[in-house]
């Protein structure tokens, strides 16, 4: 008999935040597996052998009564850059999640000096795969980069398109935002930015597919946040060879290695736009980015992440 796996994640169908992505990339890999696997937004009150959820805070209850009605029953949690950055801080239930369950995951291996000690040995650090996709021709006209992700506080989303006007009179440089604004507020934002800077445009939220076409043919990727578990926009732009520009934060470290040449000071717009002039202008140092970025593409391969996942199923479930 197959083994019976639910993942819980806060993230509704059809949406494309990171956390639907990442139930929806674990789903295939546990059929892959030959495991039986369901998504749900909760915990369905069915039994299973095995519970995985994601966010420590929003999954909370899910956590409690799984591990009420079956006690004996392994649960893994998955913490995001949320759990981890903001919510472990100011809610105590992240950490009662954190002392149900039998395993936590982390995305990117810095995220482990922000948790508690005592939970370090319940650990494992698994990265994010992404399947094969080509990189495109870039544009020849212009210098194009490209930053993506929901319109939210905690991506800082509008530093790039700042930065933008320090930039040199004659630089080509041309700044594309994909991503949902998630309140009216950052809406109004994107919509008068793209209004009044010229090299400036918000194209709001494509499908997954059209978002890696936009990625895959960019100079860079600007991932501009100020607290992130792992984001997957990175993972696929090291997976198709982008060069990336980031807020130099835990969670871009963890993923492009303490020596990446391009980190600049969370929501500092002047450093962010030096970077930027520096890899239009200086082949020398786009080079240095594109070999950095091809020295971390091993950690985007999916037989890696799926071996992860499984090493980690066989551990809890004898």
């Amino acid at each position: 008999m197959k083994l019976r796996i639910e993942i819980v994640t806060p993230a509704p169908p059809g949406t494309l935040h990171g956390n639907r992505i990442t139930a929806l990339r674990w789903h295939q890999f546990l059929m892959r597996l030959n495991y039986q696997s369901t998504i749900t937004e909760q915990w369905s009150g069915k039994s299973c052998d095995l519970l995985i959820a994601l966010h420590g805070l929003r999954s909370y209850d899910s956590i409690k009564a799984f591990k009420k009605t079956h006690p004996d029953h392994p649960v893994v949690l998955i913490m995001t850059g949320t759990d981890i950055y903001r919510d472990l801080k100011n809610s105590k239930k992240v950490v009662q999640s954190m002392e149900m369950t039998d395993a936590i995951v982390v995305l990117q291996p810095d995220a482990i000096d922000s948790l508690p000690k005592q939970f370090h040995p319940k650990v494992r650090v698994i990265y994010q795969s992404v399947k094969g996709i080509t990189k495109k021709e870039p544009p020849k006209r212009h210098f194009l980069a490209s930053i993506i992700g929901h319109l939210r506080s905690e991506k800082d989303p509008f530093c790039a398109a700042q930065s933008l006007k320090l930039l040199p009179p004659d630089s080509k440089i041309r700044l594309m935002q994909l991503g949902q604004a998630m309140s009216p507020d950052f809406k109004k934002e994107a919509i008068s930015l793209d209004k009044n800077i010229e090299r400036y445009q918000w194209l709001g939220q494509l499908s997954h597919s059209k978002t890696l076409q936009w990625l895959s043919r960019s100079h860079v990727m600007i991932i501009s946040s100020v607290m992130e578990g792992g984001a997957h926009v990175v993972s696929e732009a090291i997976a198709i060879g982008i060069p990336v520009i980031a807020s130099d934060i835990p969670g871009n470290r963890g993923l492009l290695g303490n020596s990446y040449p391009a980190y600049y000071p969370v929501g500092d717009q002047v450093a962010l736009s030096k970077l930027l002039t520096k890899a239009e202008t200086n082949s020398v140092f786009y080079q240095k980015l594109c070999k950095a970025i091809a020295r971390r593409q091993k950690i985007t391969k999916p037989e890696l992440e799926q071996e992860s996942i499984q090493k980690l199923i066989k551990s809890l479930v004898k």
